[in-house]
């Protein structure tokens, strides 16, 4: 916000105006834009016109999506397989699936983690009643749907081992708020899983505002004390970034 111009012969009730207490007020203005989360601007096709550290924030697939999240080819063209096997969970473990859709992973983890729990955290309503409706089906009792807000998970602070997100959360619509969730969430030494297509990598076919760079993705996380660990690139088109909440020293 640039610095208004201001005429030295303003005149207030036949005194003149204090251009220190303008200067300040100003000031106070400016200070307060840039330490501000979010800025808007000019949507573009694929985004909400909303911005966060310089990334324009996508649109929601929403549950009109759900049949492209279960194709039958996914396995093979993600290797979700392998991003399963990656997580290296524990039978005990408690985990959420963040931006769980339909529930095509937190099916697939749930015989992974026995005596823990997955979480199926979803915003959508339609979403989560698919998940419901699969339970049923598949009779799994570890699988709990959570509805969430879009700033908190709604899950128990300090009581998940891994938090996995996968091609979800640059959708976020309040990804500073999010990731304070996710911090509150986690376990001290528990993990974040990231999952996102490669923005570094052009030969992805995914709309850009669907990508993110690596760069970009610990330039966010980072801000709410979440460190990175490292980037496996194991998955044909995905980075697979892992993030830790610090463990208190001894």
């Amino acid at each position: 916000m640039p610095y208004r111009k201001f005429s030295f012969s303003i005149l207030i009730h036949g005194g003149i105006l204090s251009l220190c207490t303008i200067f300040a007020c100003n000031l106070s203005r400016l200070h307060a834009n840039e330490n501000a989360p979010y800025s808007t601007g000019e949507a573009s096709r694929d985004g909400i016109g909303k911005f966060y550290m310089d990334r324009e924030i996508s649109k929601v697939m929403g549950h009109l999506g759900a049949g492209w999240l279960e194709r039958p080819q996914r396995e093979q063209e993600e290797r979700t397989d392998l991003l399963v096997e990656n997580l290296n969970l524990q039978p005990s473990d408690h985990v959420v699936d963040l931006g769980a859709g339909s529930g095509y992973f937190s099916f697939r983890i749930a015989p992974k983690v026995p005596q823990g729990k997955v979480y199926a955290v979803d915003i959508s309503k339609e979403m989560l009643a698919i998940v419901r409706a699969k339970m049923k089906k598949m009779k799994f009792e570890n699988v709990m749907p959570v509805h969430s807000t879009i700033t908190d998970l709604n899950v128990k602070e300090g009581t998940i081992d891994c938090i996995f997100i996968v091609d979800a959360y640059h959708e976020f619509s309040h990804p500073l708020e999010m990731g304070q969730s996710i911090f509150r969430a986690l376990k001290p030494g528990g993990k974040l899983i990231l999952i996102e297509y490669r923005l570094e990598d052009p030969f992805v076919p995914i709309k850009k505002l669907h990508k993110m760079s690596q760069k970009q993705a610990v330039k966010e996380l980072s801000v709410v004390g979440l460190q990175w660990s490292k980037t496996l690139d194991f998955l044909p088109q995905q980075h697979f970034m892992i993030f830790q909440k610090p463990a208190p020293s001894n």
